[in-house]
C-alpha cells in the first residue's frame, strides 16, 4: 500500500515537472497596473499580530491584538480599523484576544506575546 502511494506520489511530480508552464502573464500588461493605487489596508502602527478573532454573530467585526500597538477592532471587514485599548491599558504588547459568546460586547485581552523571542516589545 505505501509503495502505491510513493509510486502515485512520483508519477504526479513527474507529470507536473514535464508540463511546461502556461503563460498567464501574456495578457497582463502595463496599463493595467496604473489604474491600482497603494492604499492602508491596517491600522497605522499595529505591528506584529499575535492574536485575532471575530464576532460569528457579526461577520464584518473583528478584533485584532498587537504585540505593539493594543488593540484594535474593525467593523467593516478590515477597512478601517479603530484602537479601542488607549487609555485602558497600562501595556501596549497584547497576547490574547476572545469574544463572549454570550455578548459579543464583552471582550477579553490577555498582555504578553506567548511567541519565544529574544527581545520583548
Amino acid at each position: 500500500m505505501r509503495t502505491t502511494r510513493v509510486v502515485a506520489v512520483a508519477l504526479v511530480c513527474a507529470l507536473c515537472a514535464s508540463v511546461p508552464p502556461t503563460g498567464a502573464s501574456e495578457g497582463i500588461t502595463e496599463e493595467l497596473y496604473q489604474a491600482m493605487e497603494w492604499r492602508l489596508v491596517g491600522p497605522f502602527r499595529g505591528g506584529r499580530v499575535t492574536a485575532v478573532t471575530g464576532v460569528p454573530s457579526q461577520p464584518h467585526t473583528f478584533y485584532m491584538g498587537a504585540t505593539g500597538g493594543g488593540v484594535w477592532k474593525t467593523v467593516n471587514a478590515g477597512h478601517t480599523w479603530a484602537n479601542i485599548s488607549d487609555g485602558f491599558f497600562k501595556t501596549a504588547s497584547i497576547g490574547a484576544v476572545a469574544v463572549s459568546l454570550s455578548d459579543p460586547n464583552v471582550v477579553y485581552v490577555g498582555t504578553g506575546e506567548c511567541p519565544i523571542r529574544g527581545v520583548t516589545t
